[in-house]
């Protein structure tokens, strides 16, 4: 089964970074980050669900327009490590931030497994 544990949330002033973990681990034999879509959704109180940032396996990345400049995702396919790198962190960034994988490269970047999240809490 597949588990994805988040790590690096935290409570930072504006302007400050964080940089966000998430280890993969039980993908079906064939299948890892090398080979399949990862991404980051956030979800702040009162709000929807957000995707934040998605790195396709051939390591192209897409960002909603909010974080452009200021957040980088990237994967270390050795380790099956997703990572969220946030610089500039504004209030408006405060949310529970999940990773998510697909489970087959057909899918694309339609994902299927969500972790449990980690709490980023930026105050002005």
């Amino acid at each position: 089964q597949v588990r994805l544990v988040e790590s690096g949330g935290g409570s930072v002033q504006a302007g400050e970074s964080l940089r966000l973990s998430c280890a993969a681990s039980g993908y079906a034999s064939g299948y890892s980050s090398r080979n399949l879509c990862m991404g980051w959704i956030r979800q702040a109180p009162g709000k929807e669900r957000e995707e934040v940032a998605t790195i396709a396996p051939d390591g192209r990345t897409k960002y909603t327009e909010s974080v452009k400049g200021r957040f980088t995702i990237s994967k270390d396919n050795a380790k099956n490590t997703l990572y969220l790198q946030m610089n500039f962190l504004e209030p408006g960034d405060t949310a529970m931030y999940y990773c998510a994988t697909s489970l087959t490269e057909t899918a694309g970047c339609r994902f299927s497994r969500w972790g449990q999240g980690t709490q980023v809490t930026v105050s002005s």
